[in-house]
């Protein structure tokens, strides 16, 4: 679906971490729905991982086979890299690059990554006048009493959380410094659909569970299943960060279904496109997992438009086309072992 009717012909548009899950779905909108010159910028898969056996780097070229823009293959964190980007003069740059497992302990790495990078990102800006629209979390809200609003309850669980916190921070402090500089963060909650496979055991558990149903004829989740989420379909993101771009006003903003559901409510809407499967409760060994996190979109729809199409059921039925795909082939187990 088209979210604006500018074709952006002839604009300019980075998209770093374009080779991940978010990033790759825009760089396919933008080539689908629009003549602009895209550029997508990211270190790609390798065989470096993190202590805990996760991928340093989520991006992988499967996700962009269709993809016939420029492909610049850099790190975030070098310098000599980012310098590469400043012959562009982009007109508008979506920053998904992160680390973002929420896993990761090693607090300097998610820290120079996230925050520092997202700075010399912004500095660019400021010298080339370019729109940012940048990624943010809900995981800045740690375990605050839902539903979620800007500006309150925000006392992050884990590194990850505080990273994206700083950036928002970061954010306030360049509009303040530089008023004419244009930023939209957009703190999304929990995400799911096409292309974040290769994401692996960070992925979605509507991907997680799906995959366990059809391959197990069981699954498992942290006991009882009724922790709430505000489980946010992919094309509902896209669509925010498309109409990011005609905001003239700048800000953090939040990005979910607006309602929070469990995940026992995962299992049901699986059920009723799969048929039965049992499930198996277990403990959560995780201190910092959020209980309930839930969107209040009021600001987002008054300021960006937004407004979300797909409920948990709609889109669950939806992505299952494509998850029952990558049990078919085999890509899972590939990808996870």
């Amino acid at each position: 679906m088209q979210y604006i009717d500018d074709s952006l012909e002839g604009k300019r548009i980075l998209i770093t971490g374009g080779a991940g899950f978010i990033g790759s779905n825009l760089a396919l909108y933008f080539q689908k729905h629009h003549r602009a010159r895209v550029v997508v910028f990211d270190s790609f898969r390798s065989e470096k991982t993190f202590s805990n056996g996760h991928f340093k780097s989520l991006g992988h070229f499967k996700n962009l086979l269709d993809f016939k823009g420029e492909v610049i293959v850099g790190d975030i964190t070098n310098k000599a890299d980012l310098e590469r980007l400043e012959t562009y003069n982009f007109d508008y740059i979506f920053h998904q690059a992160a680390i973002s497992d929420t896993t990761i302990i090693h607090q300097e790495e998610i820290l120079r990554t996230n925050v520092n990078a997202y700075k010399d990102l912004l500095n660019l800006c400021v010298h080339q006048g370019v729109k940012m629209i940048y990624a943010s979390s809900a995981g800045v809200y740690g375990n605050s009493p839902a539903p979620n609003r800007i500006g309150s309850g925000e006392i992050p669980e884990n590194v990850y959380g505080f990273s994206k916190l700083m950036m928002d921070n970061l954010t306030q402090k360049y509009l303040e410094e530089y008023p004419n500089l244009s930023i939209v963060g957009l703190r999304y909650f929990n995400v799911y659909g096409n292309k974040e496979v290769y994401k692996g055991k960070t992925a979605s558990m509507v991907l997680q569970l799906g995959l366990q149903a059809l391959k197990q004829k069981r699954v498992r989740l942290f006991k009882k299943g009724e922790q709430k989420r505000d489980f946010v379909y992919i094309e509902d993101v896209i669509q925010a960060n498309i109409k990011a771009m005609e905001s003239k006003k700048s800000g953090v903003y939040n990005v979910g279904s607006g309602n929070a559901r469990s995940f026992n409510d995962i299992i049901a809407c699986l059920k009723e496109n799969l048929g039965e499967f049992a499930v198996e409760y277990f403990d959560n060994p995780y201190a910092f997992f959020q209980t309930h996190t839930e969107a209040d979109i009021t600001l987002t729809k008054e300021f960006l438009g937004y407004a979300p199409r797909f409920s948990l059921e709609y889109g669950v039925r939806d992505y299952l086309l494509k998850i029952k795909e990558i049990h078919a082939n085999g890509l899972w187990d590939a990808i996870v072992g």
